[in-house]
Parts: structure tokens; sequence; C-alpha cells
């Protein structure tokens, strides 16, 4: 038993009372009342059986005796004399009977001599209680085990990806059969053949992602924990005065050790759930397998809740409807229907239907969970575990204010670019620096969606390097009613205060390879373009690293929002491929047409004044071409794209789908030793590309083979 809001205090001198308290409580009365502490512990007969019961069974150690003192003054609020129990034990010797020798004995009829109690039966008691709250104390250490399990998986997490960055000559070497064993049936794979970032359905809405095969290890071996945890040390003794039957005792203790473990857990559920988690900057993981563990770790402790609840439930049997009225269970019940409803509302079809709502939901649901929790064991010793979950939630609903506040609320240029792409351009503090391959939350503020906030990539400008650009492809939800809005308006294009969290994310170690090839699909060029641009620049044009850029999109329209840092790639030494999946359609070309986008301003690109030229002229065909009929269009958007191509002739532009085998593997065969793979876009992609690398990881040239999946899929 505690106070409210004390630590868990172990049961090492303390069950020594409690063995006592039962014994004399079956044994004897000295109140009318029975547990009535203010009454007992005022009583000199109760003390004096109390100090004896120490004495007979050989516990008489001060910290016994002042446990029962600080009871007394808690429970009782009676404050006992520092000599208590050297006048009470005095007093029991002097005057302290048996049961045969108070006449007309009734154990229910308060007596007004100390009792004498039985020595061998206290034993039993004590053995008794050594295996009742004993369960407390190892159920604390069992939960202990689980943040050790969690702490040693994050020290493992660390050493392999910092490795990366703090020995990269070291671990380029590791080509070893051992190494290549692990990673390619461990560490880099698939849990199976190419199901990683794409859902997988199951009768209809039961819709689930697989984590990677290491991912699902690391919780596999956790279920096994929990598992063993909570099966080790339960043993009963024949004759237990306090659980007559062997199965309320086994049903008790799991109750309680359940109970204790799950509220030990839960600060690892708020803190791997967070955007300010510092582990990601200590493990270098990205958002996406926190948030994997994160789901486990989260449906784990449900269950050992549910298990908690329906174990008392049956334990307090006919004790049950009053125990039900009183305030911390009330609130535990609260606490357990609000996890149940987060366990239902969190599921995938749900929140990538309706997002929005689901956040808020969420919020509001962890919210009573936490607080549910925090009332029901405010006066069991354990409310200093749910501290630290309210103090993680509560410093990362704080940064991510702070972060907001900190940015400003700036107007940003939102616009609508080949009917595809959303394309934000924001303003900057001075202070706010990219991390190449980040990400950043975004808040439009409109009365209807300014508490949404959604995850974009980003690159700097070109023109202006106190402003970050973020593209978005055009999807459900928000996205959708900014293109109705925008479409809405003439030239698409309008001007929005919004709010900026960021930046989130690592960039990846491909930067320490021989050979980089950064691959993205579609919108997510952003961050790829970024991360391989800081390495082109931070390299230097003499050096030997290779770079390469692999672009896949649908139609060439997709180059209209992101020429500007295409052209940018020129003399960059970044060798650039786009492929194209439906080169006959050619629409939208002519937004070409009288723009900057074919032809940037020639202050900005380096180059002789010949080529500067050459852009201009290149700018004036175009023009002249788009001047022609209505019924020379198709004629008129092939010409374009040709001035187009002329212009990005730095780029290689190639129709229908890339071979995704032949690419890795021509890749691994042409790099000097090392190649990392860097991948963003659709999920099929981006678990081809994986699945690919993990083949061919023992080559037969013994090349180092890296993943690196950019994708971000956690919703």
């Amino acid at each position: 038993m505690a106070k409210r809001n004390l630590p868990y205090e172990p049961y090492t001198y303390s069950r020594f009372f409690y063995a006592c308290d039962e014994q004399i409580y079956a044994s004897v009365s000295f109140c009318p009342e029975a547990f009535n502490y203010t009454c007992l512990c005022g009583n000199k007969n109760a003390l004096a059986t109390y100090a004896g019961c120490f004495v007979e069974s050989g516990h008489n150690k001060t910290r016994v005796t002042d446990f029962l003192a600080s009871f007394c003054k808690d429970y009782g609020f009676v404050e006992l004399p520092k000599d208590w129990f050297q006048e009470s034990y005095q007093y029991y010797v002097d005057n302290a009977n048996s049961a045969d020798e108070i006449s007309d004995f009734n154990m229910t009829v308060p007596i007004n001599v100390p009792f004498k109690i039985n020595a061998t039966e206290t034993n039993v008691y004590i053995d008794s209680y050594n295996i009742f709250v004993g369960n407390y104390d190892d159920s604390l250490y069992y939960g202990a085990a689980t943040l050790g399990y969690w702490a040693l998986i994050v020290i493992i997490g660390a050493i392999s990806n910092w490795s990366k960055l703090l020995f990269p000559g070291l671990v380029k070497s590791l080509t070893d059969p051992f190494s290549n064993y692990w990673r390619k049936y461990i560490s880099m794979p698939a849990m199976f053949g190419k199901k990683r970032a794409r859902e997988q359905k199951f009768l209809w809405v039961l819709d689930f992602l697989i984590p990677s095969r290491y991912e699902s290890i690391v919780i596999f071996i956790f279920y096994i924990l929990i598992i063993a945890i909570h099966s080790m040390n339960m043993t009963y003794m024949e004759g237990d005065p306090i659980f007559p039957k062997k199965y309320d005792a086994l049903m008790r203790y799991v109750s309680d050790r359940t109970g204790i473990v799950a509220t030990i857990m839960m600060p690892l559920v708020f803190l791997f759930s967070g955007r300010n988690n510092f582990l990601q900057w200590v493990t270098r993981w990205n958002y996406a397998t926190f948030m994997a563990y994160h789901r486990h770790i989260a449906r784990i402790m449900f269950v050992l809740v549910v298990i908690h609840a329906v174990g008392f439930t049956i334990t307090l049997e006919s004790y049950y409807a009053a125990e039900m009225a009183e305030t911390y269970m009330i609130w535990g019940t609260f606490a357990t229907v609000a996890g149940g409803l987060i366990l239902v509302q969190a599921m995938l079809y749900l929140r990538r239907k309706w997002y929005e709502v689901f956040l808020v939901i969420h919020i509001i649901l962890a919210a009573f969970w936490l607080a549910g929790t925090w009332v029901h064991v405010d006066e069991l010793g354990y409310v200093w575990f749910v501290y630290p979950a309210v103090a993680v939630w509560c410093f990362d609903r704080l940064g991510r204010i702070i972060r907001l506040v900190a940015f400003g609320f700036p107007i940003a240029d939102v616009s609508l670019v080949s009917e595809e792409t959303i394309k934000v351009v924001i303003p900057k503090p001075s202070y706010w620096h990219s991390i190449p391959g980040d990400h950043a939350f975004v808040h439009f503020m409109k009365p209807a969606y300014f508490w949404q906030s959604h995850p974009f990539t980003f690159t700097d400008t070109i023109h202006h390097e106190n402003k970050i650009v973020f593209y978005t492809k055009v999807k459900k939800g928000l996205t959708a009613r900014l293109f109705q809005t925008l479409v809405s308006i003439p030239g698409r294009a309008i001007k929005m205060k919004v709010g900026v969290e960021g930046p989130y994310g690592e960039a990846t170690a491909a930067k320490t390879s021989d050979t980089a090839v950064f691959v993205a699909g579609g919108n997510g060029i952003p961050g790829i373009y970024s991360e391989i641009v800081d390495i082109a620049e931070k390299a230097g044009q003499n050096s030997k690293k290779i770079l390469k850029l692999f672009w896949v999109i649908r139609e060439y329209k997709s180059l209209l929002w992101f020429y500007e840092e295409l052209r940018l790639l020129k003399n960059s030494g970044i060798q650039t491929t786009i492929y194209v999946t439906r080169p006959d359609n050619l629409s939208h070309l002519e937004e070409f047409n009288g723009s900057s986008k074919v032809v940037a301003e020639s202050d900005l690109m380096e180059g002789t004044d010949k080529e500067r030229e050459k852009d201009v002229a290149i700018q004036e065909n175009i023009k002249h071409e788009r001047s022609d009929s209505e019924v020379e269009d198709k004629t008129d958007n092939a010409r374009i794209l040709e001035a187009i191509k002329s212009d990005l002739s730095h780029v290689e532009f190639k129709q229908g789908r890339p071979n995704l085998e032949e690419l890795v593997v021509e890749e691994i065969h042409e790099c000097a030793g090392s190649v990392s793979f860097v991948v963003c876009g659709a999920p099929m992609m981006v678990d081809d590309v994986r699945y690919y690398c993990t083949k061919n990881i023992d080559n037969g040239e013994k090349k180092r083979v890296d993943f690196y999946d950019q994708s971000q899929v956690w919703a």
C-alpha cells in the first residue's frame, strides 16, 4: 500500500508487517471494525500483539517496526512514540494471553489484553506474503526488463547506424560471409518477399503493414519476453492462508503482474510515437520504424490491461460491486475503454481513409488513457511510472508548439502545377537549417483545416536562400480541398498563411559509399533530390564519388513543377535519368509556354554567354511555336518536348518503366567498391528495390550493398 503521489516501495520489510496484520485479523479482534487503523494504532493491546508477532517470527528489525509506525501515521493518522516497540513488547511479555487463557474467547469480540499468536502459523503467513507481495516486487523487475530489452535494441541500432558514419571504411569492408548472411537474411529484407512498404489486404477493413524482417524479429522476441515474464516465478503454496484455492492465487498473481508491467511499459508507448523523440537521433531510425514498434508495444500493453481487468473481475467476486464504486476503479475502467477504442480506431484502413479524424480522436483517447491510469494507480504506488509518460507526451507537444511559434506563420505562395501537384513556397527564419532528406509538417491556416498538419519533404529554393519549397501530390482530404480552391482561382495560385513544424529526420549514410544511387517515384523526388545535391556540393567537382539520380514519372507534365531543380543539376556531377511511363501523353506541356520554366533567369545559372543566349533562343522558339492554331496542339507539344529535352541535355530521358532488377545489378557491377541505394516513392517500387538489393548482397565481386528507405510509410 502507498499514499498518493509517492513512489513504489518494495515490500522487503513491510511484508512482515502485512503477514502479522493478516494473521492478527484472522485470529483476534481489538476493535469493533476490522482494519480500522485509527483504532488499532491507538490500542496498546493491538500494538503489543504486533510487537510480539515480530519477535516470535524473528523479524523485529528496526525497518519493520519503523514501517508499522509510518503505516499508522499514514493510514491511521496516529503518530507513535519512537520507543513504542520496546514498551509494547514488554507489555506483551507481561500480559499476553492465548485463546485458551481467555474465558469465552470469540475472535470477533474485541479483547482487552495482548494476544499470543502462534509462531508456526506466523511463518506460514510470512511464506504466503513472500509469494503474494513478492510478486509485486518481481513484477517491478520484470517491467524493468521490458525497458531493458528496448534499451538494448536502441543500443544495437545506434551502433549499427552510427558506425556507417563514424567508421565508413570498416563498414564498407564488411562483406564476409557472416556479415552478408546477417544483412541478406536479417537486417535488410522485408519479412516476406516484397511486402514492407505496400499495405496488405485482409477481410476488407483489416489492412496492415508488415514490418521489415529485423523489426519483426525484434517484435517477436518482445512478445516471447512478455509471455516469459508472465509465466515464470508463479508458484502456489499448499495451505496458503490468504488464497486457499490455487486457481484464486494464480489468478491474483497474474492480474497484479499484468497491471504492473503494463504501467511500466507505458512511457515507451508515448516516447516511440513522438515526433520530438530524441531516440531518433540516437538510433538514426526513421519515424516509420519507431511507429512499427510503438503499435506493437501499445497492443501488448492493452492486452495486459485487459487480462488485469478480467482477472480482478473474477478475483473480486462478491466484492466486485462495492469495489467498482471506488474512484480508482471507475477511472481504471475509463482508461481500459479508451485503450480499446484506440486499438479499433487505429486500424490502417481507418487511418488512411479518415486520417485527420483519426488523429484528433487518437489524441483525445490517449488523454483519457493517461488520466484514467494516473487516478487508478495513484494510491497503489505506481503513479511514478505514469509521470514519465505524461512528461514525454507533454514535452513532445510543447516541442511541436515551440517549433511552430519559432518558425512563425509566414505568408506562403501556394500554386497548382500541371493538375497534379501543389507547390508551396514558404519564407523561413534565418536560424532554420534544412537537413537533406528530412521532412516537416505544414499547417495551412484556414478555419476549416488549420488544426491539421501534413508531413511533406522539401527542398531549398534556387532563387532565394531564405525560402523552402514543398511539393505535395493531390490526393484526398486536405490536398483535395486545396485543389478545389486553386482550380477556381485565375492563375491557380493564392497566398496563404502557414505554419511549419520541423525539420524532422536524418540524412542517410549513402554519402559514405563510393557510388550513391537515388531512386525517386513521382512526388518522392524532393527529399531524394535535396540529399543527393547536398552530397554533390560537399563532395566537390574533383570527387571520385559517383552520384546517380533516377526519377520515375508517369507523364512529361511532372517536369513542370520540378523543372528549375532539374536545370540546377547541370554541371553538378549528378548523372540523372528520368523514366516516363506514359510518354505518349503530352498534355499540359503548353504550360511551359511563356513561363520561366524552360529557361531560368540567366544570372542564377552558371555558364557562358553563349549558353545563356541559347537559353533565350529556346524560350523565344517555344513562344513562337505556341502561337500556332489549336489544331496543331499535339505537334506543338512535341516541339516543346524537344525544346525541353534540349534544355535538359544533361538529363537522359527513357520511356517506360525501369527494370529495377537490372538497374540494381548494373549499378553494383559498375561501382568501385560500395554502393548505396536510397529510395522514395510508390510502395511497390520501394519494396522492389529493397528486394533486389537484398538479393545481391552476396554478389560475386564482394562489393558492399546498402539500402535506405526514405518513403516514411507510417500512416
